[in-house]
Order: structure tokens, then C-alpha cells, then sequence
């Protein structure tokens, strides 16, 4: 997998919700802090969004707003139509690249920007009001996608900011998909940096300024992560999830997790059930 699609796929527990809602009056509606993320698309009259920075954000039809850290906020209108859903997100394995994103991602629809976003509200508006077999399968496949084009979008409009500019440089960027490709591989600096055409030097210093952190510790980090993700959603015995994360010794293994997380993968395992 890709980054985007790893971090997507880590991040995201739970059923993804959505509905479409029509208002003929004046109103305003606050919406409390959420424990993930939310998003709002205008689909017909005037809008804004309201909450703790400077200006209101007056919304036109088409534009799209994403909450990415689930922030307090209000939204106030007149003779309205939106597409509103959320996304449950566990914070305790939130990748960077999710940090580096601002409280507020306000899309535009603008002319010829971001096809594919636009394609995909239009399918999800029509399958939330729609009374047809597999709707709930299809639903929750189109708020994965959409959450994917939503943070593709703000990369693409966000050249060189955090995880960005990461994505864009060609040897980082090769680096980080060779570590999500085969976590279990037992990489090393020169050989990733091989793989990429750069010197052993140049690559550290380069992926620890975009990245924030060098290529082993992120590859580490990157294969814990990866651990929670099993430990949570499959029954795989430790010492198959071990040799999946690239360590042949469960022991190795636990000792690194606990370390990261400050309880050993079965207790891990044991408070996600409960």
C-alpha cells in the first residue's frame, strides 16, 4: 500500500456515518468536539462556518470543509442543503501526517480542481437518501474514498508544508514506500538509499527534515503501528503478527512494542476488546 492509503487505513476504526440535510430557515447549529473527524459539503444555498479563529468561513456551493481533529464548531445558514459524515479515528496510533494538517481544510469548487473529490460527492449525495440493496456497503466504501481524496486534495494544494512536502521529494518519497511496501524487510540506510539513487547521508538528512524523525526510528515506529493495527482487528497468533512486522523472535518483538506503547501486545490487545 501507499502512504496515504496506510495512514487512512490505520487511523480509521468504526463505521464511517453520513446524511444529507435540507433547511428552509434561518439557523444555526453547534457541533461539539468529536473524537475524529468530520466533514460538511454545501449543496445548495449559503452557508458558514463558524468557531475559534478569526473570520467566519462562508461556504459556496460545491465547497467542501474537513475537520480533520474533530474540532468544536457551528455551522449557520439560510434555505439549505448539506452533506454532512464523520469518521471515527484512534488517536493513539495517529500518524504524522495527520498532525501536520491544519484544524480547518476549507475546498472550494473551484472549475477543473480535484475531478475525482467531485465525482465522489455526487455518488455518496446520491446513495445516502437511496432505498437500494447494498446502500450501506456502498456508503461506507464512498466515505473511505472520500476521506482519501479530501486529504489528497490539501497535499496537492499544499506543495511543501509537513507531510507534503515529504510526498514530493522523490527520495523520501521512494523511501517511504519501500518501508510501507514490505515493513518486514530488515532495511538499512544504504540499502534504502540505494533504492532511491542518493547517498546514505543525503537520504537521512533529507527524509529526518521532511519526516521528522530518521528513516530507522520511522521504520520502527511504522512496524509497531502496523502491530496495533492486527492486534486490534485479527486473531493472529503473536509470533505470526512478530514475523509479519519483520522480527523472527516475539520476545524482540514485544519488547519493542511495550516500549512504544507502555503495555505488552497481548494487555494491547486485551484493552481493545474490552
Amino acid at each position: 500500500m501507499d502512504v496515504l492509503s496506510d495512514v487512512v487505513a490505520v487511523l480509521r476504526t468504526g463505521r464511517p456515518s453520513s446524511n444529507r440535510t435540507s433547511v428552509d430557515v434561518r439557523w444555526q447549529v453547534p457541533f461539539e468536539a468529536y473524537d475524529g473527524a468530520g466533514f460538511h459539503i454545501l449543496l445548495r444555498g449559503n452557508c458558514s462556518l463558524l468557531g475559534d479563529f478569526d473570520e467566519p468561513i462562508r461556504l459556496g456551493v460545491g465547497d467542501v470543509v474537513l475537520l480533520p481533529h474533530g474540532a468544536a464548531h457551528a455551522l449557520a445558514g439560510d434555505g439549505t442543503e448539506l452533506l454532512c459524515g464523520k469518521y471515527r479515528l484512534d488517536r493513539s496510533r495517529a500518524h504524522p501526517l495527520l498532525g501536520d494538517l491544519p484544524e480547518i481544510i476549507h475546498l472550494p469548487a473551484t472549475v477543473g480542481r480535484h475531478p475525482e473529490l467531485r465525482a465522489a460527492i455526487d455518488l455518496l449525495g446520491a446513495e445516502v437518501e437511496a432505498d437500494r440493496s447494498g446502500r450501506d456497503a456502498v456508503v461506507s466504501g464512498l466515505l473511505d474514498l472520500l476521506l482519501v481524496y479530501m486529504l489528497r486534495a490539501w497535499l496537492d494544494d499544499n506543495p511543501g508544508v509537513g507531510w507534503s512536502a515529504a510526498l514530493a521529494d522523490p527520495a523520501v518519497a521512494g523511501a517511504l514506500h519501500a518501508i510501507h511496501d514490505d515493513p518486514a524487510r530488515p532495511w538499512t540506510v544504504p540499502e534504502l538509499a540505494a533504492l532511491v539513487g542518493q547517498s546514505r547521508a543525503t537520504l537521512a538528512r533529507r527524509f529526518a527534515a521532511l519526516v521528522g524523525q530518521p528513516p530507522m526510528a520511522y521504520l520502527t515506529w511504522w512496524r509497531m503501528t502496523s502491530a496495533a493495527r492486527l492486534l486490534r482487528d485479527s486473531d493472529a497468533p503473536l509470533s505470526a503478527i512478530a514475523r509479519q512486522v519483520g522480527y523472527e523472535s516475539p520476545f524482540a518483538f514485544s519488547h519493542a512494542f511495550k516500549r512504544l506503547f507502555g503495555q505488552s501486545p497481548n494487555q494491547y490487545r486485551l484493552s481493545e476488546v474490552l
